[in-house]
């Protein structure tokens, strides 16, 4: 049949699937009337590999519509490897380098059928939370162009909010799959470490890393899972009895207006369809956290890109990579350098450590998740590059990335499976994200209470486009 720009932005990733499994949506013309709103679009930069013509080629071919994706188009984040396009990372050192084979995840995708539409922008080497590149150029938030997309998956969430795609995949170490979610008005899912595989992917950490996806809704987000990991959804939540747990402090303090607002609905929400919610101190949290935070990834760097790039046979190794970073915050990173006894202790102290009073908290209060908002904060304007160090809160002017940060990345220390859904628009119309974290390997909990949050309140507007 034929169908519309926007009848097909409109379309969810489930409900693209059956319709093409039935018949009543053809793949050419659903990828024909995408590729078209991606050209109307182009303003908001979400791709930095695009090739309308062979995207329409690949869709129009016998077997396309195969697999128990049928054919959907999928972006996917310019960090993780694509062995027929380029995988640039958003940094000039890889700029044009194509790896021999796909990442695991994007072999499981096509092996469900996914139509890959192309690379999506990301912060420079995936170490950033606006996707403000000095190199590739700041994505573009679909509900205000002007402000950033959050990071550093930010390319993808664009993308899936602007209807440009259904579903895409981002990479997720201290929050870049949910922040970007929260800030664009979709659905970013951490899974628990190692449940995705990190074979393939421009690595920042294996001891934080993982590939994520984003999508309009939970179920979306389930769909990719499923295609990425072969787990079958099993799960089913309701919200009456559930206990959930909210831990105010740390997660509550100083807050935005805007967002405390939507995150203290949501906790009514929850309470008037029957959850209970279960006040948690979590107060010793962010010290223990501080102890691994940064320590852990900040010395993985380095060393597991050299060895992704020797098992890529790049033609080049780390040195031509991180002396060409185009970003100084990030070339000031990637350069720190982390004595090995520091790291070491990091890893087998103080890591879990975190991960034991994240368990303790769930055990002890009998709760199946924590939520929390996402970020203390919404999208702000963009500034150049250089000059978007940091951010106003309250009156108070803050670091940028560590107050982006605050609430996602205590759970990726931890390696804990975590969802950003939306909570709303704020009266200014810029979404606001709430977070569901869950013990190790709750994941398809996880997913079913997000689900039926996602069902309680409703859909949210989408951006104006």
């Amino acid at each position: 049949m034929a169908i519309g720009e926007d009848e097909a932005a409109a379309l969810t990733a489930t409900e693209a699937v059956a319709a093409l499994a039935c018949g009543r949506l053809e793949l050419p013309e659903y990828v024909e009337a995408l590729l078209r709103r991606t050209e109307r679009l182009a303003h908001l930069n979400a791709y930095v590999t695009h090739d309308a013509d062979a995207v329409l080629a690949a869709a129009r071919r016998p077997e396309s519509a195969r697999g128990p994706l049928h054919g959907l188009p999928v972006g996917v984040k310019d960090s993780i490897g694509t062995a027929d396009m380029p995988t640039g990372a958003g940094t000039p050192g890889l700029d044009g380098w194509t790896p021999p084979v796909d990442a695991a995840v994007v072999a499981a995708l096509r092996e469900a059928g996914a139509t890959l539409t192309g690379k999506l922008g990301l912060h420079e080497l995936s170490t950033g939370v606006t996707t403000n590149n000095p190199h590739t150029g700041a994505v573009r938030n679909p509900y205000r162009p002007d402000h950033h997309t959050g990071g550093s998956s930010g390319g993808t969430a664009a993308a899936v909010a602007a209807g440009l795609v259904p579903a895409g995949l981002g990479g997720d170490t201290g929050g870049s799959c949910r922040i970007p979610a929260a800030l664009c008005g979709c659905v970013g899912f951490r899974p628990t470490l190692g449940r995705y595989s990190q074979q393939g992917c421009v690595p920042i950490s294996s001891t934080r890393d993982t590939p994520g996806p984003l999508a309009r809704t939970v179920a979306d987000v389930r769909l990719l899972d499923a295609a990425c990991t072969g787990a079958q959804p099993t799960a089913r939540r309701e919200l009456e009895g559930l206990r959930l747990g909210v831990p105010r402090d740390p997660f509550y303090r100083d807050l935005d207006p805007r967002v405390a607002a939507l995150a203290e609905a949501t906790l009514d929400l929850l309470a008037a369809h029957g959850a209970v919610l279960v006040e948690i101190d979590l107060s010793t949290l962010p010290e223990v956290h501080e102890r691994s935070g940064l320590a852990i990834p900040l010395h993985e760097t380095a060393r597991e890109l050299a060895v992704y790039l020797l098992d890529n046979e790049a033609p080049f190794g780390p040195r031509h990579v991180i002396g060409n970073i185009a970003g100084a915050e990030v070339r000031d990173l990637w350069n720190r350098r982390i004595e090995p006894a520091v790291y070491r202790e990091a890893l087998v102290v103080h890591r879990p450590a975190l991960q034991a009073l994240y368990a303790g908290a769930f055990a002890s209060h009998s709760v199946e998740a924590l939520v929390v908002p996402t970020t203390v904060l919404p999208a702000v304007p963009n500034r150049p590059p250089g000059e978007d160090t940091t951010v106003v809160l309250n009156g108070e002017t803050l670091p940028l990335f560590p107050t982006y940060l605050r609430n996602t990345d205590p759970a990726s220390g931890a390696g804990l499976p975590a969802l950003s859904v939306p909570a709303g628009l704020a009266d200014d119309g810029l979404p606001v994200g709430i977070e569901l974290v869950g013990s190790a390997g709750t994941d398809d909990v996880i997913l079913a209470i997000g689900e039926a949050l996602e069902a309680a309140r409703g859909p949210i507007p989408p951006p104006a486009l």
